[in-house]
């Protein structure tokens, strides 16, 4: 596949974050659809929650029957956010908004290939409600799996946005591009330039303007929009974050940091690279509670975090002085 883009493209193109698509994603993941290099310890967490939601909510089976790789999924269960700053339910919103036409255009064409789904699933797909019972499957799997870090992995997708929006300005295409995923290749020739995609869709296609959505994801793998209703988007994997999700590593050798502050104090100054609540820290490493409350205290006094509320909740954040440690 080639996008064709023009110099007015660059100005026209956004950057958004989606975590409706981060709830579907979660369910890949644990589906095994995929693998995502560093989700492990996030997986083993929240993999009962997950099979409860699968037992005790039919739409959830009915929704990852249709999940497929290589091939086409139902855009209306995952459409990219039409604008920055969209909520998980502004999204929903979006798609409990599809009309049940398209609805059952888009997984009789999802279905075709596929072995046949189980009976529960196939009454469940020729509902009158299909399109609510699929968006109820969605939201529960964005409570179970998504919600509960969403603060953090937010952050993470932020973090990586402004970044990639800035090399897009300051760069142009190339530089995008470039790292974004090994399908896609920056094509400087032929006029004016494209990006090439190496998947099945021979076909071209031309921005004329209207700009390119790039989309990060921490649970999901590359994919493209490039079929009205929708926008031309891009989604690709968000860098930096195995090391937010999960312990450390208990086979890396210590460091100057581990011996100076103790290994467990030096793993807590190390995953507050992004704001992080007590529970939060308690979740990724493993630690007791009292445990990290204490090494938290101690870091606080010593000017390398300070708190930070945020509504009813109390984050902790390195200071300058605490990424120059955390990093050195």
């Amino acid at each position: 596949m080639r996008i064709e883009v023009t110099p007015a493209d660059i100005a026209a193109s956004r950057y958004a974050i989606s975590p409706l698509g981060e709830a579907v994603w979660a369910l890949r993941v644990h589906a095994g659809q995929h693998s995502v290099p560093g989700l492990a310890p996030w997986m083993a967490r929240t993999r009962p929650a997950f099979e409860r939601l699968r037992r005790d909510q039919p739409a959830v089976g009915a929704l990852m029957a249709l999940l497929r790789r290589g091939g086409y999924n139902a855009d209306f269960i995952q459409p990219p956010p039409d604008g920055i700053g969209r909520t998980f339910a502004d999204e929903l919103a979006v798609v409990r908004a599809t009309p049940l036409a398209q609805a059952r255009d888009e997984l009789s064409r999802n279905l075709a290939g596929l072995p046949s789904p189980p009976a529960y699933a196939r009454r469940i797909y020729d509902s009158p409600n299909v399109v609510d019972r699929m968006a109820d499957a969605i939201e529960a799997a964005w409570v179970t799996l998504v919600q509960p870090d969403w603060p953090r992995l937010r952050a993470v997708l932020e973090r990586d946005l402004v970044h990639r929006a800035g090399r897009l300005l300051a760069y142009g295409w190339g530089a995008a591009v470039a790292g974004l995923d090994p399908r896609l290749r920056w094509d400087s020739g032929g006029g004016l330039g494209a990006i090439e995609v190496a998947d099945r869709d021979p076909r071209s296609y031309s921005l004329d303007g209207r700009g390119l959505l790039f989309i990060p994801t921490v649970f999901g793998m590359m994919i493209n929009y490039v079929e009205p209703p929708w926008p031309f988007a891009i989604v690709y994997r968000a860098s930096g974050v195995a090391e937010l999700l999960g312990p450390p590593d208990p086979d890396r050798p210590a460091d100057a940091l581990d011996r100076l502050v103790g290994r467990s104090r030096a793993a807590v100054l190390r995953a507050l690279a992004l704001p992080a609540t007590t529970s939060q820290l308690v979740a990724q490493l493993g630690l007791s509670l009292g445990g990290v409350g204490d090494h938290l205290s101690v870091l606080r006094d010593a000017g390398l975090i300070t708190r930070v509320r945020s509504g009813r909740s109390v984050r902790y954040r390195r200071t300058p002085l605490g990424d120059t440690l955390a990093e050195d």
